[in-house]
């Protein structure tokens, strides 16, 4: 059975700076916050087992999660470092990673078509990250390139020249469960050599270009965002809600 494990400890102070908005998995589109939301699509693909990580105002997710019903499938995980390092956010899923089972690792603040998902979870890689080739390059994206169908780079600011497909990763991974334990060895050793600076990329980063039939998923075509800024939020609202397939109704 595959765990799942999102990420939503952040405080977004890029969508807003005081510090005080509530965490970006509780936006609200067409009535649904981002969690609801992917706590659908996930039931709908009969995903069960979800742990999430929180921090900033961790009392809102945890009341958003009662008022979904959704207690007794979802669990989550305070990180109480969680303006010191993302890094120390991920570190919080070191026992998921570790128990034995297949780990879908999703990023909370993106809104997104069911089908992206479906194009992740059917792809034939045990190991797989998805993908958007239709790019629009800036500091804040996270540049993934591929030679001979090969991941050769993943992180910001990229200067290799050599290669095939240039593209976006979207947030979401699928893990098998070397892979997952791996991840979790590669945080540890960030943390122990104090290098809990780095972000939560970084880890990700060496387990996918260390195994060499890490695949991709490609979702290019499909609507998705991940909202960082004010003007995300306001594409998310104009362009990418109305693109998106309704949701199926199901139960939480």
């Amino acid at each position: 059975m595959t765990k799942v494990a999102l990420l939503a400890a952040g405080v977004g102070n890029r969508l807003d700076p005081s510090g005080q908005a509530p965490p970006k998995a509780l936006l609200r589109f067409a009535g649904r916050s981002l969690l609801q939301r992917h706590l659908e699509i996930l039931g709908s693909f009969g995903l069960g087992d979800v742990t999430i990580v929180v921090g900033h105002q961790a009392t809102a997710i945890e009341r958003e999660l009662a008022a979904l019903g959704a207690g007794e499938r979802v669990r989550t995980l305070f990180n109480p470092d969680y303006r010191a390092s993302s890094l120390l956010s991920l570190r919080m899923l070191r026992d998921v990673l570790r128990a034995g089972q297949p780990v879908l690792y999703m990023d909370a603040d993106v809104l997104y078509d069911r089908r992206l998902l479906e194009r992740l979870l059917r792809a034939p890689h045990d190991d797989c990250i998805l993908i958007d080739r239709d790019i629009d390059p800036d500091d804040e994206w996270l540049d993934v390139r591929l030679r001979a169908g090969r991941i050769v780079a993943f992180d910001k600011g990229v200067r290799l020249e050599d290669y095939d497909v240039r593209a976006e990763w979207v947030g979401f991974a699928r893990f098998s469960a070397g892979a997952a334990a791996r991840l979790a060895t590669a945080i540890d050793g960030y943390v122990e050599r104090g290098r809990v600076d780095v972000s939560y990329e970084a880890p990700l980063r060496d387990v996918i270009l260390e195994t060499p039939r890490f695949g991709t998923a490609d979702a290019t075509g499909l609507p998705w965002i991940e909202i960082d800024f004010p003007e995300d939020l306001r594409r998310a609202q104009r362009e990418i809600l109305p693109r998106l397939v309704g949701l199926p109704r199901t139960e939480l």
